[in-house]
Formats: C-alpha cells, structure tokens, sequence
C-alpha cells in the first residue's frame, strides 16, 4: 500500500474521532481570544475527546505558553493542537524490530478477547512476510478451540508454520514446542498468541509466568517483546486494561487496532502519555495491509482534524 493511500485510509479509519475532536475545539474558540476561559474550554474538549486529563493538561499549558492572549481561529487552534500530540507521540512510536540472535525473536501476544489479537498476529506476520523474515506462529491460546482454528486458518492463508495442541492443552508446552522448531529451522520471528482471559487474574499470572519460564530455559533473552493488543472502540477502558496487563505480563509495546470504527482514537494519546510504552502499529481495517507501522506525526494531524 502506498503511503498517500495510507494518509488516506487513516484519515478516514480516524474521522469520527477528528470531527468530534474538531467540533469540540470549534466550539470551544470561535474566533476569540486565547483568555483562561477559552483554555479551560479547550481542555474540557480535549478530555472529552478521550486524549484524557494528563494530555489535555499538557496541550493547555503549551498553548497558554506560546498564545496566551492572542486571537486564534479554529484553524490555527487545530494546528497548534496536533503539533502538541505530535510532540506527545513522537517518542513512543518505535516498530518492532527482528534483531534477536540467535533467531527466533519470540513476540508474545497478549489482549482480552475480541481486541482483535488473532487477527493482529495474522497481519504481523505478514508484515514481517514483507520484509523477508520468516514467521512461525504458536498457538498459545488453548482456553478456546475457536481461538486455535482462527489461528491455524490464517497460518494456511499465509503459507506459515503453525505450532498448536489440543484445546485445554499446557500452553508452556505448545510454547516450548514452538521455540524449539523456530530455533531447529532458523526462523526470523515465533509469534505467540496467548489466552486472553482477565476474569482470573492470578490464573493469567501464572500461566505466563510459566510461560517465561518455559522460554528462559530454551532462551534466556525469550519472550522479546510482549505486546499488548487493544481495541480502540474500549476508549478509557483500554487505559485500564494497559494497567492490569502491565501488572500480569510486563508489556513492552502496544498494538491499537478497530481504529476506523470509532471517535475515540484520542485514547492512543492518553495511553502514550499515561505509559510512555512504545506504540508499534495501529489498525484501520480488517485487510492484510491494514496495519501499519505507527507515524506519530500524522495520525497527530489526522486525529486534530488538520487536512
């Protein structure tokens, strides 16, 4: 995909969330004077638009820094806005890189059900397909047999090793077993999908904590990464889920997906500012190529609206 065709998906994956943000901001400054009563109006839009306290606190004060006291239109007040996130994101925007050696980089997987986890790990993997690397998958996930059969369909779809038990089966073991033949055939990249559920939390615990043990015995470095899948439809609940996930599995990095069916994609920057985790990708479709590596400074300019 191009990147003019990817300017143009994200900016339409992304419009519910530009027009509230826009309207909100519009209604907030007509053409007045940036006063304390106008920058309190701001912050109120920002808040409501899911970029959360902390974020919205942050823009209103470079804003009363740079305009305090000055006419500012709509316009102006969109641009000013998005160069704030931008400066918001910019340092959490980080791709996944295949540096492991020895080989395989083993990516661990995690999210509630229906974030979108399976599906994610399937463009993943394609994308790492893209660049040349070579992927085998582990299916983890043996809390639900709906969960292996995604995951194995999507393996035939993209001509890739699977590695995968019966449902109830150890997931450590499928792990292990999915390490073992990565490293015995050099693969670049072992993606892992893992159960998703958090009703039990010290179950989840435990099962990745031997999940890292299992790794650490065939590689001390493994897992690699740990990433996080969120549904962006979640608004401030995917905040809370970043939390409880932090607490379970130490994520290193986020993947927000589902971000063309909802007005609140302001949520990626209350999670870059509240975690400071890296952001590799987001998604705006359910295509092969609807997932990107994420570019801080235009999806900055696609959520404030600014063409």
């Amino acid at each position: 995909m191009s990147e003019t065709s990817w300017s143009d998906r994200l900016f339409g994956g992304f419009r519910k969330t530009s027009e509230r943000l826009s309207s909100n901001l519009t209604g907030a400054v007509g053409t007045a004077r940036l006063d304390d009563a106008t920058l309190d109006d701001v912050e109120d839009a920002l808040i409501v638009s899911d970029l959360g306290p902390a974020a919205a606190s942050r823009i209103r004060g470079r804003l009363a820094e740079q305009r305090f006291g000055l006419q500012i239109t709509p316009q102006e007040l969109k641009e000013a806005v998005a160069e704030e996130i931008a400066a918001i994101l910019r340092p959490v925007a980080k791709p996944i890189e295949i540096v492991a050696f020895p080989r395989p980089q083993v990516i661990l997987v995690i999210g509630v059900n229906g974030s979108g986890k399976t599906t994610t790990i399937a463009k993943l993997a394609h994308w790492f397909q893209e660049d040349d690397y070579e992927v085998m998958l582990a299916a983890g996930d043996t809390f639900r047999a709906a969960a292996i059969g995604q995951l194995a369909t999507w393996a035939e779809r993209l001509d890739v090793p699977i590695v995968r038990g019966p449902e109830g089966g150890d997931p450590a073991s499928i792990v292990f077993d999915g390490v073992k033949a990565a490293t015995d055939r050099g693969t670049d990249a072992l993606i892992v999908d893992t159960a998703g559920r958090l009703q039990n939390k010290r179950e989840l615990m435990d099962e990745l904590e031997k999940i890292r043990r299992v790794l650490g015995r065939l590689n001390p470095e493994a897992p690699h990464d740990v990433v996080l899948v969120l549904d962006a439809t979640n608004g401030q609940n995917a905040l809370s889920q970043i939390e409880v996930f932090q607490q379970v599995a130490g994520v290193t990095g986020l993947i927000m997906t589902k971000l063309d069916g909802t007005a609140r994609g302001g949520v990626l920057v209350a999670a870059a500012e509240q975690y400071g985790l890296p952001i590799h990708a987001i998604g705006v479709g359910e295509k092969m190529d609807d997932l990107r590596p994420f570019d801080p400074d235009l999806v900055a300019r696609v959520i404030a609206g600014v063409a």
